[in-house]
């Protein structure tokens, strides 16, 4: 029987900001990963008084077990793949190959969909922290987090109200710091650490993220 932490993820979204306004981190930009980590998010970015936006990454499940990410594409295309797992999967399989096709749609869509036009944020020099609503393989934020590296910010830390005590290799050389609220052990998924957690659709991001930005120009090189 597992015992859930958090109400629904405005609460631990505001329970994440208080922890994160300990840090006094100086102007930072909240990159929410859509969908689920937007709620997150904007809790966190009212209670930082920061900019908050999204960034998007598109798990690559696995053929015929497709809720388990074996890796991860993001915003320019590129596919990151979990290293642990390179003698179970064949990478560049015709199977693995469809998905990544399928997901690089997705990913398009939602981005033209949720931004609007709009480009992301400069990140040069700016402490840029990440977050999700939890993280359970990991190779979501870190295919985000590659990408983001290559923007220049000065710090890029992952902030999730729950995760596992060990996120992977990926992850811990991706980020800079994770802060993460619960590591519970065992840990059997993000979803059952939340007493509600509802699909969050796209009208709700939409909604959320319209509120904290004006439209603008996307660039159509960020698209592979």
């Amino acid at each position: 029987m597992f015992n859930p932490l958090f109400k629904n993820r405005n609460e631990a979204g505001m329970v994440l900001g208080m922890e994160l306004a300990k840090l006094d981190i100086l102007n930072p930009l909240i990159l929410a990963l859509p969908r689920g980590g937007v709620v997150i998010g904007n809790q966190v970015a009212q209670i930082l008084e920061c900019d908050l936006d999204i960034v998007v990454a598109r798990k690559i499940g696995a053929p015929n077990q497709e809720e388990y990410g074996i890796g991860a594409i993001s915003e320019d295309g590129i596919s990151l793949f979990n290293p642990e797992l390179g003698e179970d999967y064949d990478f560049d399989s015709p199977e693995v190959l469809a998905i990544i096709n399928r997901e690089k749609k997705e990913l398009k869509r939602r981005v033209e969909h949720y931004r609007r036009g709009r480009a992301l944020p400069n990140l040069i020099n700016r402490h840029v922290i990440v977050v999700d609503d939890g993280l359970a393989t990991g190779v979501t934020a870190a295919a985000a987090a590659n990408f983001l590296r290559k923007l220049q910010p000065k710090s890029l830390k992952l902030a999730i109200p729950v995760g596992p005590k060990h996120p992977g290799v990926l992850v811990e050389e991706l980020f800079d710091e994770i802060i993460c609220l619960a590591e519970p052990d065992p840990f059997s998924g993000v979803g059952l650490w939340y007493r509600d957690f509802t699909q969050v659709e796209d009208h709700e991001v939409m909604r959320i993220i319209d509120e904290h930005h004006p439209p603008g120009h996307l660039p159509e090189a960020l698209f592979v």
